[in-house]
């Protein structure tokens, strides 16, 4: 997945790992490595500038918690601002004890009715109780082939051969499976385009009738940053509340469809990494920033990075409540009191 950004930032990363020392030299020129990673993996030119100005002057003005080495203070840097351009570190979860409605949008191509078969056998996997309907009446066989795929999971789905309106076949599979036992009801709905009216205003209409608890928005991760305007235009039409993104196996430009569809706003909740019906996965921008730069136990780094600055902050604190504090312990309580503001601030209130 993503081969060459993996590489291009693990060079970036030996290259700190490895050096004798740190200075302002490496650094910088660790910032062009990244820049260069991150451009040719189509993500904004805007958005690459600002990690790498982040990552440039955390590195040099940030001092590390005793303890930690400069260098893994870097690394942790790097982690933390890649994973910070890729999204927030949250989980959705499925309401219990009613039935959640997941309306499944996305442009023509973007591989979303094998999405759409994908999740529900991952949902059923992790136990919920999980049906479909097939609402795609535009593409020919769209049907057809989630049936064959979903019948693999042994999920139900519902369709109806000849009825071209999809809000209607919405309508009456939401009705045949009222009185069955279910968890969530993915809907399936014709692949359509950002310029395409009235295929905009079907989807309205489809999500009027469907009225969805979520509505996830399937990606091609192929076409890199254009994710961006692909998503916005789609959540101007439907209130879009998370994103699936597909074929990051397959893309050089990942990186950068992860980065826009995170910078819409949206949750990117799960993302694409084969063809096999098994190929789907929470995404978690930490735990990928991780599988990028190659290092499993990064988060020991972050734990003991934070542990210590735990640590240090006790130290600290001991050393002025006995008098004994040094230059930097007084630097610290002015630096603490200017954030309170002024004085005039606090008699007025």
């Amino acid at each position: 997945m993503l081969d060459n950004l993996k590489s291009s930032l693990r060079a970036a990363i030996k290259k700190i790992v490895n050096s004798s020392g740190i200075d302002e030299e490496l650094i910088k020129e660790l910032s062009k490595d990244i820049q260069r990673s991150l451009l040719q993996s189509d993500v904004n030119v805007k958005m690459v500038f600002e990690i790498t100005k982040n990552i440039e002057n955390r590195s040099l003005n940030e001092t590390p918690p005793p303890g930690l080495s400069r260098k893994d203070h870097i690394v942790k840097i790097l982690y933390d601002e890649l994973a910070k351009l890729l999204g927030n570190e949250t989980e959705f979860h499925f309401q219990s004890g009613k039935v959640n409605k997941v309306l499944m949008l996305g442009i023509q191509g973007s591989g979303k009715t094998t999405v759409t078969s994908k999740l529900a056998k991952f949902l059923t996997k992790q136990g919920y109780r999980v049906a479909v309907i097939g609402a795609d009446t535009f593409r020919p066989g769209a049907l057809t082939q989630l049936k064959t795929m979903c019948e693999k999971s042994d999920v139900e789905v519902y369709g109806e051969n000849g009825n071209e309106n999809p809000s209607e076949i919405v309508k009456n599979g939401l009705k045949h499976f009222q009185k069955t036992n279910l968890d969530i009801i993915l809907i399936d709905t014709a692949g359509r385009h950002k310029q395409e009216k009235d295929l905009l205003d079907e989807m309205k209409q489809i999500n009027k009738t469907a009225d969805p608890d979520l509505a996830l928005l399937v990606i091609d991760g192929t076409i890199g940053q254009q994710c961006f305007t692909q998503a916005e235009a789609f959540h101007k039409t439907v209130p879009v509340g998370g994103i699936i993104i597909t074929k990051l196996d397959s893309s050089a430009k990942g990186g950068g469809a992860l980065a826009a569809s995170a910078a819409t706003g949206a949750q990117v909740m799960y993302i694409g990494t084969g063809e096999r019906i098994d190929d789907l996965e929470v995404f978690s921008p930490t735990r990928f920033v991780g599988r990028l730069l190659g290092m499993g136990d990064i988060q020991a780094v972050l734990d003991l990075a934070k542990r210590l600055e735990n640590e240090a902050d006790d130290v600290r604190m001991k050393r002025i409540s006995s008098g004994k504090m040094n230059m930097e312990d007084f630097y610290y309580q002015l630096e603490e009191v200017t954030k309170v503001g002024s004085f005039q601030g606090l008699l007025d209130t």
